[in-house]
């Protein structure tokens, strides 16, 4: 979402271990925990960056666009069609990819370093045509968060799926991967844009919050937030703040053992 031409930023997983998981937190009945073992073992053996890149690519490309689409259809619902005009509320990921933030720059920084970094196209939202300008800023930014909550929750009922079909590995692995990543980067995706910095979703409603004296003060800081955000992510800060906030929401999901097992263990 953007008041002028803020991009939007994506941290998502860093790598899956290697190794066969045994996945002990998987179900408490013996049965269970060797089902999960027979699905696993042989299989999860360590992945290169080109087998992980591509288990990622739908949950990433989902996480981003439905997002995307999240705050432009609150918009909508709340006075502004701009978004809708520009055909913005669609959950086509052509509408909402940038060449550059959403494919080059996740690629070359998951490939070098581990993990991904990028942007989509931000979503246009005129505050001007919001019935309550203030409140419902608030709301289009909550929007996005919100919509990444629910997909996380439905990646990890995938999971769960997975689990029950481990007697065909070919449907299980993919429903088991996928659903992990799509835990994962959603829930990265939700607790980053919560950070309180403009232009995240988390500084839009702070601003909202605040006096109307303070957020224009706040609203000042927007030029450099994107320099905020890297010089956070180089030192390591942004990681140590996020990671904890996003493995104790990721515990209280489903599927929440394998996505631990799959990427913290």
């Amino acid at each position: 979402m953007r008041q002028g031409k803020a991009p939007r930023h994506v941290v998502a997983a860093p790598t899956a271990r290697s190794g066969n998981a045994a996945l002990a937190c998987a179900g408490r009945a013996p049965e269970r925990k060797t089902r999960v073992r027979r699905v696993y073992n042989g299989a999860m053996q360590a992945l290169n960056h080109i087998q992980l890149l591509a288990v990622l690519a739908i949950p990433v490309l989902f996480a981003i666009t439905v997002h995307e689409a999240a705050h432009g259809w609150v918009a909508s619902q709340l006075g502004d069609k701009t978004a809708l005009m520009l055909g913005r509320v669609t959950f086509n990921p052509l509408r909402h990819i940038d060449p550059i933030g959403t494919l080059l720059v996740p690629a070359l920084t998951f490939l070098l370093v581990g993990f991904l970094f990028g942007w989509a196209k931000p979503v246009p939202v005129n505050w001007r045509n919001l019935r309550q300008p203030r409140r419902d800023m608030a709301l289009v930014a909550i929007a996005g968060p919100g919509a990444n909550l629910l997909m996380a929750l439905s990646w990890g009922l995938s999971i769960q799926l997975g689990l029950l079909l481990s007697s065909s590995q070919w449907v299980a692995l993919p429903l088991i991967y996928m659903g992990a990543a799509g835990v994962l980067i959603n829930v990265f995706l939700m607790v980053l844009n919560l950070v309180p910095l403009l232009p995240l979703d988390g500084g839009r409603v702070l601003n909202a919050l605040l006096p109307r004296r303070v957020a224009a003060g706040f609203s000042r800081l927007e030029p450099f937030g994107l320099i905020i955000l890297l010089a956070l992510l180089v030192t390591g800060l942004l990681g140590s703040i996020l990671l904890p906030l996003v493995i104790g929401t990721v515990g209280l999901l489903p599927g929440a053992g394998i996505v631990k097992e799959l990427f913290f263990v």
